[in-house]
């Protein structure tokens, strides 16, 4: 299943690209330029064949849709915020869209990433001396219980956070250089992480292309008209 998604995921720009320019004049202000956003950055993850690099362009496709602050000081799995926009996607996804890439595409990937303790924020938190070898296993496991838990009660928006937290602990060694360009330490994690983000991104974002009349709040960083 994972070679078949990487091989069809060129495909997502350019069909969301053309639907985006034919409704585009009626989508909100604030949706407009989410969409936007995240689309170009989509298009440039699609056009790159290096892992790493493709990867965090998927990220900031993904944060482009959010657009929401996201404080590294916090577990993301924490954040009633953004827990409340994948409640919000899923009420809307009529489709089921993220229940098919969470319960049939993904499942054996989102359960290898659920068992790698290096995109558990936790385990680093005990690399640096911050929690006891108890305290980061114990953590982990309760992790993996309440994901064990969300499967079998298909709760997607709970799976999905807890998902996303570790795919945001991967995001975080790369983006503050914890780890070397083409490791061969984290292959496995970077594989998996751009398989599922691949899917994910153009879901959430053909949702809200969906939902144009939901309040999806003011974008980060609008676009500002210099004066003249």
């Amino acid at each position: 299943m994972l070679l078949f998604i990487r091989e069809n995921m060129d495909n997502h720009y350019q069909t969301l690209k053309a639907r985006q320019r034919a409704e585009r004049d009626r989508y909100p202000d604030n949706l407009g330029l989410r969409v936007h956003r995240a689309l170009s950055w989509l298009n440039r993850a699609e056009q790159e064949a290096d892992s790493d690099s493709r990867f965090i362009f998927l990220w900031i496709a993904f944060n482009a849709a959010y657009a929401t602050e996201i404080d590294d000081r916090q577990g993301l799995s924490e954040q009633a915020s953004f827990n409340a926009f994948l409640r919000k996607l899923h009420d809307l996804d009529h489709a089921k869209r993220l229940g098919e890439i969470v319960w049939s595409a993904y499942s054996g990937a989102i359960r290898v990433l659920l068992d790698n303790p290096y995109v558990f924020a936790g385990f680093w938190d005990y690399q640096k001396g911050n929690q006891t070898e108890a305290q980061w296993q114990q953590s982990f496991h309760a992790a993996k219980k309440a994901a064990n838990h969300a499967l079998a009660t298909q709760d997607t928006p709970k799976l999905l956070a807890i998902v996303l937290a570790r795919i945001y602990t991967l995001r975080n060694q790369l983006i503050h250089g914890g780890a070397t360009w083409a490791s061969s330490v984290n292959r496995e994690q970077i594989r998996d992480c751009v398989s599922i983000m691949g899917e994910l991104v153009p879901a959430v974002i053909e949702i809200m292309m969906d939902s144009p009349g939901t309040l999806w709040g003011d974008a980060s960083y609008p676009v500002i008209t210099a004066a003249g």
